[in-house]
């Protein structure tokens, strides 16, 4: 460990002197930061961006003003319930008003682009090759999802 109250620092065999301890402190105080913002449910820079995920996943985008919404707590029961989406190459996207789980990209980027309506709960299925298969303004089932991507061609294809 670091004693960062010391006149002089000793890390391993080498010893750094007091002008660095005030580099180490700001840097302690950005990971606590960075900490913080990742508990907090802020964008990922490590999240792919939908247009890395077109041919290799599908994507179920929910898309709710307020994440207390009964639709929205409802949808995630159900995918909660649901084992079939990792056998179907299935990412979820969550949009919680401006926040963004499981995509890069930000909540506005993402609704105008799949016609999402900022005000009310929704739900989209995206195939691998970026259209839009299922639209609902209702929670979806697993079974609902299942019987949408089974009918995908390229999910045919694959079941070959």
């Amino acid at each position: 460990m670091i004693d960062l109250e010391a006149d002089v620092l000793v890390v391993g065999s080498g010893r750094l002197t007091d002008r660095y301890k005030d580099r180490l402190r700001f840097a302690g105080i950005l990971g606590a930061v960075a900490f913080i913002l990742a508990l907090m449910g802020a964008p990922s820079r490590s999240d792919p961006t939908m247009a890395q995920m077109q041919w290799h996943r599908r994507v179920l985008i929910v898309s709710t003003p307020d994440a207390k919404d009964p639709q929205f707590v409802a949808q995630q029961l159900a995918l909660s319930q649901w084992t079939g989406g990792d056998d179907r190459d299935l990412s979820i996207v969550r949009i919680e008003g401006d926040a963004v789980s499981g995509s890069s990209e930000t909540a506005s980027e993402l609704r105008d682009r799949y016609r999402l309506d900022a005000a009310t709960f929704s739900v989209a299925l995206v195939g691998k090759d970026g259209h839009v298969a299922l639209r609902s303004p209702v929670p979806v089932t697993g079974a609902q999802l299942q019987a949408a991507i089974d009918a995908m061609p390229m999910r045919k294809a694959g079941q070959r």
